[in-house]
């Protein structure tokens, strides 16, 4: 199959990209899904860098780094391969070639070839993965199934130290109102200070032994980051019959056919009004969802259960097939990034490994 697609595939192949640093390409990367939005459990960002200095002229898009899209990939000349699933994950003691991931690897690196994996942070951001998902069911309220935090607090102050219902003096807090990088209010009943972590022992010994026991620190949570996180929830404006819900399922995937899960009692003309869906394997996302179907690529036989047992319905679609329709948008996104300098190009041999026949 690659011999026969790869010489179309290099007539669409421009060269009139110039080139730009793949420290650049990086952080232009890092502006559209930050890593710090993926899973904890995940592996994202730049996973292979050449030594030296690397100019980054083609750009290659795929869901899977395999064998067969690697050669498609150096058949193309890339310097920069966008692989959404990390094809580095679990933790490797050796690069040998007995194993297709060690070989991959060892082949990239030869080849001074750059790797990028976005995966879960691609899920998480406003129009990514889970978003487009979601899109061809009609007009709704949609929101991520959980929300992602940000990062860091708001100024930076993770804390707040409290005294109140003690008289303090301006000459007691001396000590104190002399310190940077914190943010003191002052009321005749009660004083707050906002802090970084980092400050807490300091601020408590420039205290006198006499306010110490009335102090009272209270940790802040990270802030929600609206329309970002895993999964994405949809209720309709108007309901649409479960029937019409899986022609739409198939037409958006590009799939003749799709496994479905009746919840029980209900039928194919029923009226869905709430959809959830999450790319890939979405078990553990969508549990506890309260939704009248859900969609994901994949999940478990007893969670399939659990679903129609609860009265929602279950479609899945294998898990890359979830997944693969994004690229075209993604495609289209790098392109309005990156601009001119740096040619995107789509993997035509990526597939899902898994077939009907």
């Amino acid at each position: 199959m690659l011999s026969k697609l790869n010489p179309i595939f290099r007539s669409f192949h421009s060269s009139s990209a110039v080139a730009m640093d793949l420290s650049e390409v990086v952080s232009k990367l890092e502006s559209l899904a930050p890593s710090s939005l993926a899973e904890s459990w995940d592996n994202v960002g730049l996973l292979i860098e050449p030594s030296g200095k690397k100019v980054v002229k083609t750009v290659f898009l795929t869901n899977d780094l395999t064998e067969p899209v690697l050669t498609e990939a150096l058949q193309v000349n890339s310097d920069l391969i966008i692989s959404y699933h990390p094809p580095l994950f679990r933790p490797i003691k050796r690069l040998t070639s007995k194993s297709w991931k060690e070989r991959v690897a060892l082949k990239c690196v030869e080849e001074r070839v750059a790797v990028f994996s976005p995966h879960t942070s691609w899920d998480a951001v406003p129009g990514g993965i889970n978003t487009w998902l979601v899109s061809p069911y009609g007009p709704g309220k949609e929101n991520p199934i959980t929300l992602s935090t940000s990062t860091t607090f708001p100024g930076g102050f993770s804390h707040t130290v409290t005294m109140s219902g003690v008289a303090v003096t301006t000459e007691q807090l001396q000590p104190l109102l002399s310190m940077t990088d914190i943010s003191v209010s002052i009321d005749t009943s009660e004083v707050n200070i906002s802090c970084p972590k980092v400050k807490l022992g300091e601020i408590i010994s420039s205290l006198p032994s006499s306010l110490v026991d009335s102090v009272r620190i209270t940790p802040h949570a990270l802030p929600s980051l609206p329309h970002t996180g895993a999964g994405r929830i949809l209720t309709l404006d108007t309901p649409l019959p479960l029937s019409q819900a899986i022609s739409i399922t198939k037409r958006h995937l590009g799939m003749e056919h799709i496994r479905l899960a009746l919840a029980n009692g209900a039928g194919l003309e029923d009226k869905i009004m709430t959809i959830a869906v999450c790319a890939g394997s979405g078990g553990s996302v969508l549990a506890g969802v309260s939704a009248n179907l859900v969609i994901t690529g994949e999940m478990s036989h007893h969670e399939v259960l659990d679903f129609v047992h609860k009265g929602v319905s279950v479609i899945l679609a294998d898990h890359t097939n979830t997944e693969r329709g994004y690229f075209k948008v993604a495609k289209e996104k790098l392109e309005k990034l990156l601009g001119p300098e740096v040619e995107i190009l789509l993997s035509q041999v990526d597939m899902d490994p898994l077939q009907i026949v």
